[in-house]
């Protein structure tokens, strides 16, 4: 995947969060950041992107997230119920409109039992109450491919979820 296919996907998030008046922010582990400075390359970005988190340690999720670290302890970090409390915990902490995460094994190490290289959950969140997760399995392809896998699947769930969500009201 080029990097100006990412690029392109990123820009029209982008501007189809601005003519609907919504932020986002980002939850990341294994892209560590790359979301974040993917929407970042395009100039104005400021305008709908608040924040990036960047937990890349359980520590981090439960600290700067608030994924319970009996959660974590229970279902391991590449999990969807830990995908879920970091998209979750990314919208209430950032207070915007929209909310991804993504937490996975890019290799080559890391992988276990149930849980291989490639491996990435995905969950979005909304203002509005919608919620989606997704597990994609891109395989051992490398691990700067799984990270702009990751990062072009982060891009679609929050289009696909910016596409649905009301513009939020006029007081903001």
């Amino acid at each position: 995947m080029a990097e100006q296919d990412l690029i392109e996907a990123a820009r029209a998030l982008l501007d189809l969060c601005r003519a609907k008046a919504l932020t986002i922010a980002a939850a990341e582990s294994c892209t560590g950041g790359l979301l974040a400075a993917t929407l970042t390359e395009i100039p104005g970005s400021s305008a709908v992107f608040d924040r990036g988190f960047v937990t890349y340690s359980n520590d981090a999720k439960t600290a700067m997230l608030g994924v319970p670290a009996d959660l974590l302890a229970t279902f391991g970090a590449v999990s969807r119920e830990t995908a879920q409390a970091m998209a979750s915990g990314a919208l209430e902490r950032a207070g915007v409109d929209l909310a991804v995460a993504i937490t996975g094994i890019a290799g080559p190490g890391g992988a276990m039992p149930g849980k291989p290289v490639g491996l990435v959950h995905f969950a979005a969140a909304s203002r509005g109450g919608r919620q989606s997760h997704q597990a994609r399995q891109f395989g051992d392809i490398g691990r700067a491919d799984v990270r702009r896998y990751a990062v072009r699947q982060a891009l679609a769930m929050l289009r696909d979820l910016a596409e649905h969500e009301a513009p939020p009201a006029a007081s903001r």
